[in-house]
C-alpha cells in the first residue's frame, strides 16, 4: 500500500486507491484565520506542551456532542488522539495479548490489521452482505470467546456498507450477553449522502443498559480527519473512565501528546460554527462524485462485475468473476495511469482476489468518468 500511494501521488495518475478527502475543498482562508486567532488568543501556550488527555475544552465539547438522554458523557471519557489510528492502535496495546481473539467484519479496514497483528492475535472473519457484518455467522464465532469485536458501522472501509440497525441491536446485546468490548471505529459516520442515519453503537449500548451513567462495553474511536481535514492528526477515544486511564498511560509513552496547536487549531474552528458550514460542502460534493463514479460502473463495467452501492463514505467495492486477478489487473491499469487497491489486501484468509477497492471522494467527477472508462475496457479484454 505504501509503495502503491507514492505511485499515485504523480499528478498524472487518476487515484482510486488512497482514502483521501478533496485537498481541493479544503478552507485554507478560514484555515488561516483560525490559526491568527489561536496565537493571538492563546499565545506560545498552543506552541507548548500540553496534558496527555487532550485539551479540556476540546474533551468537553466532545463529551457533549455524545450526550444525550441515554447516555452521559463526561470530561473523564474522553482522550485526544493523534488521528483514528492512534486510537486503534492504543486500543490494542491496553486488550490485547497474544492469542486472544479478535471478531471482525471480512473484509476489513487494513490499517487495523496493521496495528493489531504485532500482538499476535488471532483475527475471526465474519463474512458480510448489503447489511453489514452476518451475525448468524459472528454468533457461531462466539463459541472461540473472541476478548473484543471490532466493527466500522458505517460506510465500511473497504465495502461502504452500513450495519443495520437490527444488526447494530443485537451485536451490542450479544457483546454484554458474552462480556465482550466493542470497538466501535466511525470515521465516515457523518458523510451521509442517502438513506437515514443509525444510531451509533454507544448509544445502543446505553440503551440496553437503562442508565447515564457510562459503563459501557463499547469503545468509540472517531477523527476529525474526514470531515476536517487529516494534516490537524486529531482523534478521540470515548470510552469508561477505567479503559481512558488505561489509554492515557498508553499514549504518555508513545508520543506523551497529541500536538497542541492541531488541538487548539480543530477547537477554534469548531467553536466557530465551522463544521456546521463545512459538512454540507462535503456531503454535495462526496454525493455527486459516488454518484458519478456508480454511474460510470454501471456504464462501462462488464455485466459480469457487482459493486456495493453506499449510502457514504468515501469507498465502494467492486467483485469481478473468479477467474480476474485484482492485483494483477492493477499493473495493466497503472499502465493507462489509473490506480484502485486490490481487495485481497482487506480480506483475511487469502480472500478476495477478484475483488478492488475504490475511492471517489478524491477525484472530480470527470476524472472519475474517465478513470472507470478505462478500467472498463481492461475488464472488457478479459471476459
Amino acid at each position: 500500500m505504501r509503495e502503491l500511494l507514492k505511485v499515485t501521488s504523480r499528478p498524472e495518475i487518476i487515484s482510486f486507491a488512497g482514502g483521501l478527502p478533496a485537498a481541493e475543498l479544503f478552507p485554507v482562508t478560514r484555515v488561516k484565520s483560525a490559526l491568527t486567532a489561536v496565537l493571538d488568543r492563546v499565545g506560545g501556550q498552543a506552541l507548548q506542551y500540553s496534558t496527555t488527555e487532550g485539551l479540556p475544552a476540546l474533551r468537553d465539547w466532545l463529551a457533549a456532542q455524545f450526550s444525550n438522554g441515554r447516555l452521559r458523557v463526561d470530561r473523564e471519557n474522553v482522550l485526544i488522539t493523534t488521528g483514528g489510528q492512534q486510537a486503534l492502535d492504543l486500543v490494542g496495546r491496553i486488550l490485547l495479548e497474544k492469542g486472544d481473539r479478535v471478531m471482525l467484519e471480512n473484509p476489513t479496514y487494513l490499517a487495523l490489521l496493521s496495528a493489531w497483528r504485532p500482538a499476535r492475535v488471532e483475527f475471526l472473519p465474519v463474512k458480510c452482505d448489503a447489511d453489514g457484518m452476518k451475525l448468524e455467522e459472528g454468533e457461531l464465532l462466539l463459541k472461540r470467546k473472541p476478548k473484543v469485536v471490532y466493527c466500522v458501522p458505517n460506510f465500511q472501509n473497504p465495502q461502504g456498507t452500513t450495519l443495520s440497525l437490527s444488526r447494530r441491536e443485537r451485536l451490542v446485546a450479544l457483546a454484554r450477553q458474552h462480556a465482550i468490548a466493542i470497538i466501535e471505529d466511525n470515521p465516515y459516520g457523518q458523510l451521509r449522502y442517502s438513506g437515514s442515519a443509525l444510531p451509533n453503537l454507544l448509544e445502543l449500548d446505553a440503551r440496553n443498559r437503562g442508565t447515564t451513567d457510562f459503563d459501557s462495553r463499547v469503545i468509540y474511536c472517531g477523527t476529525f480527519s474526514k470531515v476536517l481535514m487529516p494534516g490537524l492528526r486529531v482523534g478521540w477515544v470515548i470510552a469508561s473512565r477505567a479503559v481512558i486511564e488505561k489509554l492515557t498511560q498508553a499514549k504518555q509513552a508513545a508520543d506523551l501528546h497529541t500536538s497542541t496547536l492541531s488541538q487548539h487549531l480543530a477547537l477554534e474552528l469548531i467553536s466557530r460554527g465551522f463544521l456546521e458550514e463545512f459538512l454540507p460542502v462535503l456531503r454535495r460534493n462526496y454525493g455527486e462524485r459516488r454518484d458519478a463514479m456508480l454511474g460510470a460502473l454501471a456504464k462501462y463495467f462488464p455485466k459480469s462485475a457487482t459493486w456495493t452501492q453506499p449510502e457514504g463514505g468515501m469507498f465502494l467495492l467492486v467483485t469481478l468473476p473468479k477467474h480476474i486477478n485484482a492485483s494483477k489487473l492493477l499493473l495493466a491499469a497503472l499502465e493507462q495511469l489509473v490506480a484502485f487497491v486490490p481487495g485481497e489486501e482487506f480480506h483475511l484468509n487469502g480472500e478476495g482476489k477478484n475483488t478492488l477497492r475504490l475511492n471517489f471522494s478524491n477525484a472530480r467527477p470527470e476524472r472519475i468518468e474517465g478513470g472507470i472508462k478505462k478500467l472498463g475496457r481492461l475488464l472488457q479484454l478479459k471476459e
